[in-house]
């Protein structure tokens, strides 16, 4: 079970926060675990008591063989310090140790001796070991002697323990967060990767760069290892900057990063965003604006928290390989995804092209192959999991080097039909209604392949009738390897505050993924256009990204987005650049407010009044009354007779 590195590991949490499934959760790959108990049994008569220890006990798989350790509480640090390197010991819990220390039986003795016996066990085990304890330090000073007494040695133990430990995560209603150490180790700097290291430069300079491709997947589909280790800081992160805001990174246990359903991201800020819209309005621009384009200015202040966002200068498109085998590639040619990641890898193509023409870095991703999903799974439940850790390193990796922005392309064969069959599982699209005509290499519509295509998809959703409609089951059953790596993407770049431009089915279906297992992600998303693609529209609408653009190119996904690139660009520098309207500028509309009163009668009646109650109600009243109309009314085609009063409207 080691964590990364890791050899122990120490699991807190309060009350039924399931800190004990999730510290079985990291030892479910050991063959053998030796489970060392350390609560007494109990009063006979306390049923509750008796029905907590035997649900713990059914949880426990049968290769499992438990030790009670609760006759002597120094056992348990014998146990450790005979433990051989290639057993795996969970502990569960020391709370109840403490208990058993603490007991009238076992006294006198010294407490603080036996605890720091424990500690040093544990520092020297050569075993893997897990120890749950719950977490006392959150609640309130007991009222009784024995109460305090307990809380004492539990938080001297706690302490003891995590010092020896080489990592500790407090789980919280479920949800694990690590405390030790802050950042896992496959992203400290100087961390050596397990596989070659990616490579990725910027296009324009010299050839493309390529990315992880260079590591075939083996017959297993393993995905290569992410180099995610900190660079030198980029200019980006200088203080002060509106991306050198604090990120946040997922834990590392013995599979990799634990992504589950539920988790809780970063959202854009709610406030920037209007604001730097608001502003939009106060610009010195001779015409009426930027139309719908002002929604990028919005979502760029929002991402980056600032009302007068900047241009995003580092850019980085991800193009995902990956062909869906079975009906789901019907109408393409055997080869030709294959050609296309070729001619990005080479700098060729329209994709590496307009990434030159702006100026981004291109990475090729190789992505594990879908088996026929009208037959059997795309993936097995592991590849899943792989997958989306690998597109969440490759967030990070982006993230670490300075990237401002992600577009998101794919060029595998089958994609749009896995995009259909993952939009009728999650949004109940019928399949025929979302998959778009099939265009031959000679500009032919295939009607044939579209019709395969669709029966593809309706098969596959036959077959997983009766199956869970969990994030990770429609990417195992439906969405294939792609799908589940651009899932990764989105949410690692929402965990690192990074936005995302979508462009194509796949990036579209992993936001509908990504709902499921972290809603903000969509938040961080960005849709150009929707290139007339009848998936796209729909995804589209159910997360709600309007297009920006209505373009209607069909240049293969990431192109479209580059197309709009420059455009986008060109709309945050303009907004950033433009000075506020002379009118408005040093506050212009309190200063032409302010000359109205002079023109109006009331100061022409308060040397003829010597009466000053007359005078108190006009100078009060607008401060809480609403005044009278200036005229009949609307429907009037006179003159007002009486003066305006008040602020000019505008």
């Amino acid at each position: 079970m080691s964590v990364d590195g890791w050899n122990t590991v120490l699991v807190l949490g309060g009350i039924r926060s399931g800190k004990s499934e999730f510290a079985e959760s990291l030892v479910t790959d050991a063959p053998v675990v030796r489970y060392l108990a350390t609560a007494a049994e109990g009063d006979p008569e306390d049923t509750e008591w008796a029905s907590r220890l035997a649900a713990h006990r059914a949880r426990r798989p049968g290769s499992w063989s438990t030790e009670e350790t609760a006759a002597d509480p120094r056992r348990l640090a014998d146990v450790l310090a005979s433990a051989q390197p290639n057993e795996t010991l969970l502990v569960d819990d020391l709370g109840g140790w403490v208990t058993v220390l603490l007991d009238p039986d076992h006294q006198p003795a010294d407490d603080v001796a036996t605890i720091a016996e424990l500690a040093e066990a544990i520092r020297a085990c050569p075993a893997r070991v897990v120890l749950v304890s719950p977490e006392v330090g959150l609640s309130l000073v007991p009222t009784t002697p024995l109460g305090r007494a307990f809380t004492d040695a539990l938080g001297a133990a706690n302490r003891a323990v995590a010092d020896a430990c080489d990592a500790v995560v407090l789980v919280v209603a479920g949800q694990p967060a690590w405390l030790k150490p802050a950042v896992p180790p496959a992203t400290a700097a100087g961390a050596v990767p397990a596989a070659p290291a990616t490579r990725t430069a910027p296009v324009g300079s010299g050839p493309v760069g390529v990315d992880s491709a260079d590591v075939e997947p083996t017959p297993e589909v393993q995905l290569p290892d992410v180099l995610t280790h900190t660079p030198p800081a980029a200019p980006n992160q200088e203080p002060g900057n509106p991306w050198a805001a604090p990120t946040m990174a997922l834990p590392m246990v013995a599979t990799g990063l634990v992504i589950q359903p539920g988790m809780e991201l970063p959202m854009p800020d709610e406030y920037t965003g209007p604001q730097a819209v608001d502003r939009l309005a106060t610009l010195d621009v001779p015409g009426a604006g930027l139309g719908v384009l002002d929604r990028v200015v919005g979502f760029a202040a929002a991402t980056q928290g600032t009302s007068t966002p900047v241009a995003w200068n580092s850019v980085r498109v991800l193009l995902l390989h990956g062909d869906h085998a079975g009906g789901a590639s019907a109408g393409t040619v055997a080869g030709e995804s294959a050609r296309r990641a070729g001619q990005a890898r080479a700098g060729q193509g329209a994709l590496a092209r307009l990434a030159a023409e702006s100026g981004a870095s291109l990475q090729v991703v190789d992505t594990p192959g879908a088996a026929p999903m009208e037959d059997q799974p795309a993936l097995t439940l592991e590849q899943v999991e792989s997958a989306l850790r690998y597109g969440w390193r490759l967030a990070e990796q982006a993230a670490d080097a300075g990237v401002q922005l992600l577009v998101l392309a794919a060029c595998g064969a089958g994609t749009e039909a896995a995009a259909a069959a993952v939009l009728a599982a999650t949004a109940g699209a019928e399949p025929p209604a979302v998959l778009g005509r099939v265009i031959t290499h000679s500009g032919e519509i295939d009607d044939a392949a579209w019709m395969i295509r669709c029966a593809a998809v309706r098969d596959a959703l036959h077959r997983t009738r009766r199956s869970p409609r969990g994030a990770k089951d429609v990417l195992a059953e439906l969405g294939g390897g792609d799908v589940a790596v651009a899932t990764g993407v989105l949410l690692g770049a929402t965990a690192r505050r990074m936005p995302v431009l979508l462009d194509g089915p796949v990036g579209l279906a992993a936001g509908m993924v990504s709902r499921d297992l972290a809603g903000q992600a969509r938040h961080w998303c960005l849709l150009a256009d929707d290139g007339g693609h009848p998936a796209v529209r729909l995804a589209a609408d159910v997360l709600g990204l309007t297009p920006l653009l209505d373009l209607r190119l069909d240049l293969g996904e990431g192109a479209n987005a580059l197309v709009a690139l420059p455009l986008l660009r060109s709309v945050l520098s303009l907004a950033a650049a433009l000075p506020v309207h002379p009118s408005l500028a040093g506050g212009g509309e309190p200063d032409q407010g302010a000359e109205e009163p002079e023109e109006t009668e009331p100061e022409e009646t308060e040397p003829e009044d010597t009466e000053p109650e007359d005078t108190e109600p006009e100078d009060t009243e607008p401060d809480y009354a609403e005044p009278e109309p200036a005229g009949p009314g609307p429907a009037t085609t006179g003159a007002d007779e009486q003066p305006a009063s008040g602020w000019r409207a505008g």
